[in-house]
């Protein structure tokens, strides 16, 4: 099993090297000066030129890039062009946010996923199977801006139940800090919640036709038994599959989310940093975005086993 955490870790290199050209190929060569966009409209062209040499953005991009993955490989991502403050900075201060966030989007995802999947497979072709995929042909249909304006209509602005905007970090206040992130996580687990409900009843209903089922039920085995100790665990492997996959989408949504909700994490801090072309936080971002990913990955695979017997990383 250690021996292929290594592998896998090490198998992260050429990952990371490959999204980071990607990235700073595609954040470079998008139109926009942050020169201009540093000095505002009035700036001279002299100022311009003395910023763009200040900044190092006059040199070759060739130059630019492996300057910057040389600085990257000994732990420094850069400093901001607009703040000036170092990008790994950024990140820690940000990334809090973003984490708790996703966590209870998926905590929400899977509480009412997993379920609603259950029900809806045991009581297939029942108004409680029909019930359960309408649920989740809802969840999967709503866009989480929409979701998120519409929370924010219903409990902040209509009922006054929840704050609509900001965030409290947990070791401030815990329940302060529950209540503003209660909306945004509803708002981004509840599309999550849809897909994985379907994947859910999906794999139950294959493993419910196995003989092993029936076999177990024949010798008197109690239907929450079968149910939860022998059909349930014999289905995760898709189901954490596809949480494993949502997770990606969930990094993703943060930034919709958290922009509707002003919370400080690290998809706002993307947004901001495209707006004022700031290339070392877009692709610090990007880059912690992916190591985040490919650790999420790994936790995947190691689940396997977990579940499944049958799967053996010590092997070879």
């Amino acid at each position: 099993m250690a021996n292929y955490v290594i592998k896998r870790l090490f198998s992260m290199i050429p990952v990371l090297l490959v999204v980071s050209i990607v990235v700073f190929l595609l954040v470079h060569l998008v139109p926009g000066d942050p020169a201009a966009v540093m000095l505002g409209a009035e700036a001279t062209p002299q100022q311009l030129a003395e910023l763009q040499e200040q900044l190092g953005l006059n040199k070759p991009l060739a130059e630019q890039f492996f300057n910057w993955l040389g600085h990257m490989l000994s732990g420094d991502l850069g400093h901001s062009l607009v703040s000036d403050k170092e990008v790994l900075t950024l990140l820690w201060e940000r990334l809090p946010a973003t984490m708790a966030l996703i966590m209870y989007a998926l905590l929400i995802s899977v509480v009412i996923a997993i379920p609603l999947g259950i029900i809806s497979a045991v009581r297939h072709n029942t108004r409680w199977d029909y019930g359960a995929m309408l649920i989740a042909l809802i969840g999967v249909s709503v866009p989480n801006f929409w979701a998120g304006l519409l929370l924010i209509m219903t409990f902040s602005l209509h009922l006054g139940w929840f704050p609509s905007t900001g965030y409290v970090d947990v070791t401030q206040n815990l329940w302060k800090h529950l209540e503003h992130l209660a909306l945004p996580a509803f708002a981004l687990g509840f599309l999550q919640a849809g897909i994985v409900t379907r994947m859910t009843r999906s794999s139950m209903l294959e493993v419910l036709k196995q003989d092993y089922i029936r076999t177990i039920r024949a010798k008197g085995g109690t239907e929450k038994v079968v149910i939860l100790k022998h059909a349930l665990k014999n289905s995760m492997i898709p189901i954490i599959t596809i949480i494993g996959i949502n997770f990606g989408l969930l990094l993703g949504g943060t930034v919709v989310v958290e922009t509707i909700f002003s919370i400080p994490g690290i998809g706002q801090l993307l947004v901001q940093s495209v707006f004022n072309r700031d290339y070392p936080v877009i692709q610090g971002v990007i880059l912690c975005v992916a190591v985040i990913y490919v650790l999420i990955s790994l936790v995947v695979d190691l689940l396997y086993a977990y579940f499944d017997p049958k799967i053996d990383y010590n092997e070879g």
